[in-house]
């Protein structure tokens, strides 16, 4: 069974994150002191509970510390934000991630021990100028903002096996999943024997930083 998560601030990116987590079978309580939104989320999720988040009493009497990853997105209130971070802390939460309103409050969110900070209008420009300026860019890697996933489309490595390429020690890339032209679906893991052939499709994990392009 997954694991609970509680999502602190129900507006449209903590809503959203809820939502999308829920759809994933991933059991959500969802938290905020607004009737509307509270409203829109009961039939969403899990649990939601209308409360004052920046109340350690009210957090402590809903369990929170029992749960091992809450998200706080509290629209622009740093003060709230961070206050409910050091609640969260204090309780004993795992793992803390927070929307953050710009870098300065990131920076803060990092010095009180919170375990990931998000600020969604930046992530969303830089995953969108990487898909300009980087060939076959997909996302960055969720666990490692300097890793990045890219897909390459085989021509000159056609006719040799991965072992031979050797890609993870000559180039620093890992194949995580290939595609043959003709087919819909990605196969994971492929075996280092595997022979690549003109049209396969490749999925690589590679440094962000390294936008040198790959000839394959």
């Amino acid at each position: 069974m997954k694991k609970e998560v509680a999502v602190i601030g129900l507006g449209k990116f903590g809503y959203y994150f809820a939502r999308t987590l829920a759809e994933l079978g991933t059991p959500v309580i969802g938290i905020d002191s607004h009737p509307a939104r509270v409203q829109q989320a009961r039939d969403v999720l899990t649990q939601v509970f209308r409360t004052d988040a920046t109340s350690s009493d009210a957090l402590a009497q809903l369990g929170i510390g029992d749960i091992p990853h809450v998200l706080v997105s509290v629209g622009d209130s740093i003060a709230a934000s961070t206050m409910i971070c050091m609640y969260l802390k204090e309780l004993g939460v795992e793992r803390v991630w927070v929307k953050a309103v710009n870098p300065d409050h990131q920076r803060l969110l990092y010095k009180l021990g919170v375990d990931e900070v998000i600020i969604p209008e930046q992530f969303a420009a830089v995953q969108l100028a990487s898909q300009v300026a980087i060939p076959g860019f997909l996302q960055y890697a969720t666990f490692d903002s300097e890793m990045s996933f890219q897909e390459l489309v085989v021509d000159r490595w056609a006719g040799r096996s991965l072992r031979d390429l050797d890609l993870t020690n000559r180039r620093g890339i890992q194949i995580i999943a290939i595609r043959s032209e003709d087919e819909k679906n990605f196969h994971f893991l492929p075996s280092a024997d595997y022979v690549l052939r003109k049209g396969d499709h490749l999925v690589v994990i590679r440094q962000t930083n390294d936008i040198s392009e790959i000839r394959s």
